[in-house]
């Protein structure tokens, strides 16, 4: 494939030619091979594609709010060609098989590529850790999203665990006996908690869905000690304030002061990622208070909208930390680049024209989003995945 006519972050026009799934060449005035296909990107601009470290496609068990062939074109809709999927499915995701069947038909879909984490305990059940002990080093984080290990000793032994295996443990920070009448407590006590364990076994962290000024000045603390600990923020917890908002959602919107303390941990590097925490649910569901939201399809447009055009945060910055930054977390070393060599996993994007978000329009098999009838800059246009086309707008 050649990409003729765009932009990069940095405003210049550059040609881009792709061959057997890598960057072939950069330059100006190329020529695609007879046959080979050509977009004209009349001077949109070209991204790496986007990695979401935190989403969830319900597969097994909750196909009636997500699956995979759904989820898969949720995410290259959203400029997506890999995702970190969450294992509180239906069973929970406890076993490498499990993981493995679930990544196995995201290849076989073809549209977006996915990581499938295993649970902390097993079966959620806040104690087990045995199953950890054999995990193979195909396994890559352990979580208990949407929950937290609520034992301190039991958190202690799976983090001794994951420093000897390598393992990256990422942390759902809710202190589930204190969040029901205080979650901004709730989720500082348990990311002090997880900071502090982290130091003390050398184990590699990382902190979901950061939503407060105490939690992401805590990480940044620990950043600047040399803890080995990464971070993610959602859109949703910078686009929106309690005031203005009232969505059920975990960790929930928070205070505008919050919404400060997270734009400007991004502005300096000390946010790693950009995670959609895309969480599918039926209409039934949300209405009997289910907590969650989808986000692939709008968290570019989210993120561009209120980062960078409102708060002048370079498209740089958001580039790195939509694709780059979590490329390096999951160990992607080819991916969130563009350069030659790297994988051809791209996106183009609209940058100038509004767009008005629409959920009956969307991908997903949800329409649970707080996000509809916003009208945001970035649109997604084409992605690619490996040097085809996995979405194209009309």
């Amino acid at each position: 494939m050649l990409i003729k006519n765009a932009r990069t972050v940095n405003g210049e026009t550059i040609d881009l030619l792709t061959k057997d799934g890598v960057i072939a060449a950069i330059g100006l005035a190329l020529a695609a091979p007879e046959g080979e296909e050509v977009v004209d990107a009349a001077g949109r601009t070209l991204l790496p594609s986007f990695i979401d470290l935190h989403c969830h496609w319900r597969t097994p068990g909750l196909e009636y709010k997500e699956d995979i062939t759904t989820g898969s074109a949720s995410a290259a809709a959203g400029g997506f060609t890999f995702v970190n999927l969450m294992p509180n499915t239906k069973p929970i995701c406890s076993t490498p098989e499990q993981a493995f069947a679930v990544e196995q038909e995201a290849r076989r879909v073809g549209l977006c590529d996915a990581n499938q984490t295993v649970s902390i305990t097993k079966d959620f059940d806040g104690v087990t850790l045995d199953h950890l002990k054999t995990l193979p080093d195909s396994v890559r984080f352990i979580t208990e999203d949407g929950h937290g290990v609520q034992s301190t000793d039991v958190m202690a032994r799976a983090f001794a665990i994951c420093a000897r295996k390598g393992i990256t443990l990422m942390s759902h920070a809710e202190e589930m006996d204190i969040s029901p009448w205080d979650y901004r407590l709730a989720e500082n006590i348990e990311t002090i908690r997880n900071l502090h364990l982290s130091e003390y076994y050398g184990t590699r962290l990382h902190m979901c869905h950061v939503s407060t000024k105490e939690a992401i000045e805590a990480i940044q603390n620990a950043k600047w000690k040399g803890v080995p600990v990464t971070c993610e923020v959602t859109p949703h917890h910078i686009w929106f304030t309690k005031d203005e908002c009232d969505y059920r959602v975990n960790p929930p919107i928070r205070q505008s002061e919050d919404v400060t303390a997270l734009i400007q941990a991004m502005s300096v590097g000390m946010v790693d990622a950009i995670g959609t925490d895309h969480a599918p649910h039926s209409a039934e569901d949300k209405a009997k208070g289910a907590a969650g939201m989808i986000g692939l399809e709008t968290a570019f447009g989210v993120c561009y909208t209120k980062l960078c055009r409102q708060c002048g945060l370079p498209l740089a910055r958001l580039s790195e930390m939509m694709s780059r930054g979590p490329a390096l977390i999951m160990g992607l070393e080819n991916k969130g680049l563009i350069a030659p060599g790297m994988d051809a996993d791209l996106v183009l994007v609209d940058l100038d024209t509004p767009w008005v978000v629409k959920a009956e329009e969307m991908h997903s098999k949800s329409r649970n989003t707080p996000f509809e009838g916003a009208e945001l800059y970035g649109k997604i246009c084409l992605t690619v995945k490996g040097g085809k086309v996995t979405y194209r707008a009309e």
